[in-house]
């Protein structure tokens, strides 16, 4: 930033990303940073090379301002992107309440005593931005990579889920098939017990005590079968 007594300029050097057959623009802000109304006005050492907007004015106490500078259209580029065109901003104390139309070529003129600022600026030409890289193969190789790997991962998952699914259902029914033979199985010998306490009641008038030992040692053998599954 140029740091004058009336004015601070920003930037210093006029800086255009030089394009063939294109019309480039930048900026220039001044910043008054006195109690002062301030008037400006930009020269330039290519005038018809150039467009200002505005190349006068005034800048109103603590107030900043901006100024269009645009190089028209070039249709060939300089020796080693070199350029030797500079600019010149004067500005000198206008009275206050002071607007563009009060401005003279006067008030810039040293030789009338006027207390004229001047800050030189100098033209450089800069590499226009570059486009965004398109998207490498590369790239849609890897993301399709991922997206397979990721897709096998979760059929594998899925498969692991479902094997270990199947184990827990075969196992249910292998309990449960067991569970209903030995019911079956005590069902059965319940049946057989009735008969034989039957057949003994009509020959003996009673059960023998070895066919209550027999009943009770099956009943806690079935039992204890029970508890496990």
């Amino acid at each position: 930033m140029s740091s004058g007594e009336l004015l601070h300029i920003q930037p210093q050097e006029l800086q255009f990303p030089f394009e063939l057959r294109k019309q480039i623009s930048c900026f220039l802000q001044l910043s008054n940073k006195t109690d002062n109304y301030v008037a400006f006005k930009v020269k330039t050492t290519n005038p018809k090379k150039y467009c200002v907007r505005p190349n006068t004015g005034v800048v109103m106490p603590r107030s900043t301002c901006d100024v269009i500078v645009t190089m028209q259209a070039q249709k060939e580029a300089p020796p080693d992107m070199q350029c030797k065109d500079k600019f010149l901003l004067q500005s000198v104390v206008a009275s206050p309440g002071a607007t563009t139309k009060d401005i003279t070529p006067e008030m810039f003129n040293k030789e009338s005593g006027h207390d004229v600022e001047e800050c030189k600026l100098r033209v450089v030409y800069v590499a226009p931005p570059q486009p965004p890289s398109p998207v490498r193969e590369g790239s849609d190789e890897d993301s399709s990579a991922a997206e397979f790997t990721g897709a096998s991962k979760a059929f594998n998952e899925r498969g692991e889920h479902q094997d270990a699914s199947f184990e827990a259902r075969a196992l249910i029914s292998k309990v449960t098939e067991e569970r209903n033979s030995i019911v079956e199985q005590n069902r059965r010998l319940q049946q057989e017990l009735e008969l034989l306490r039957r057949d003994a009641g009509r020959s003996r008038g009673g059960v023998p005590f070895i066919y209550v030992v027999l009943v009770g040692i099956i009943g806690l053998i079935l039992g204890f079968l029970l508890k496990r599954t």
